[in-house]
């Protein structure tokens, strides 16, 4: 078969399913944003996106979809683009559904085959509002904005024909008329790759501290340091658990942007403001910062950690 991939940050979470795929015989093209700087073996094409300037007489509430339509408008361009110029007819359009990249491709190719990978939908309770008081309003108003954040992902179900969720929990987060479109199949674990290693080491960036695996290492990763991912609940639980533990290093990766959420106030970081809320009651030589690293170095890091930590609004887990 011939597949069309959708990720506006290619391969996402399409790395393995593209490599199987391709690997399974099937003619495997890619579709991503111009800007996307990650490489991929997948033969790859790109379309070009620029995010509309807002109208400030028009309704806040209509901001969302109208960036998502925009966004699907230009994806929709560069497929009639590979269908008219290149004679591109894909049995199977694979798309993402967040962004709206998928919004208009069954007008496009009306005979394939429109799957979406349905990571995640918003809801009014319990997770995108109310979930944490201290940044999310719990209100009428707070409910109706993210109501109207559920309009690009109802249309896309509405013009796919399946769906797929990395695990059950994710696929109820959809209405219950929409589950029937999908399948819970888990992203898989390269257990190649992705293995313990008792010999591991690995030497953080800007130290001579080289941490071994049986220290006692706690971990934090994240794209970025932000609330929503639970980094201000992990500071101010360091100096409590630093002093029970005094042989503890705390190794924390990910950048200073913002990825999902509110934005700090101008000029600041969520790093740098719940950093200076505790940092009289750390050992900082014990708290270790080292950005965003290559994936070797969080493969490294992951085979040393004693317990690593994870926070979210979406989903609560520690491991160890």
């Amino acid at each position: 078969m011939k597949i069309l991939l959708l990720h506006q940050n290619f391969p996402g979470q399409f790395s393995h399913r593209a490599t199987a795929l391709t690997n399974r015989g099937h003619g495997v093209l890619a579709l991503t944003d111009s800007t996307n700087a990650r490489t991929s073996s997948t033969q790859t094409a790109r379309y070009r996106f620029q995010k509309p300037a807002f109208d400030q007489t028009g309704s806040v509430l209509a901001r969302s979809f109208a960036d998502h339509a925009a966004r699907g408008e230009a994806v929709a361009r560069a497929c009639m683009a590979l269908r008219d110029k290149h004679t591109f007819e894909p049995d199977v359009v694979f798309g993402h559904i967040g962004w709206g990249e998928t919004l208009f491709l069954k007008e496009i190719w009306p005979d394939a085959r429109h799957l979406l990978y349905a990571e995640l939908f918003y809801r009014t309770r319990g997770l995108d509002t109310g979930f944490d008081p201290e940044f999310q309003r719990d209100d009428d108003w707070q409910r109706i904005r993210t109501t109207a954040r559920q309009a690009h992902l109802l249309l896309a179900m509405n013009g796919a024909d399946q769906a797929l969720s990395p695990t059950r929990w994710q696929a109820d987060s959809f209405p219950q008329h929409l589950r029937s479109k999908i399948t819970v199949v888990h992203d898989g674990i390269d257990t190649g790759v992705v293995k313990p290693d008792a010999a591991a080491s690995v030497e953080l960036p800007g130290t001579n501290l080289r941490l071994k695996a049986g220290d006692e290492t706690l971990t934090f990763v994240n794209r970025n340091l932000e609330p929503y991912r639970g980094y201000h609940i992990f500071m101010r639980a360091l100096p409590e658990v630093l002093a029970a533990r005094p042989n503890a290093n705390v190794v924390i990766v990910g950048g200073d942007d913002v990825s999902y959420g509110t934005k700090p106030p101008d000029g600041k970081t969520w790093k740098s403001i719940f950093l200076d809320e505790v940092k009289d009651r750390l050992d900082l030589s014990r708290v270790h910062f080292v950005g965003k690293v290559p994936y070797p170095m969080f493969l490294d890091l992951m085979r040393v950690t004693r317990v690593h930590a994870y926070l979210t609004t979406s989903v609560w887990l520690t491991l160890e």
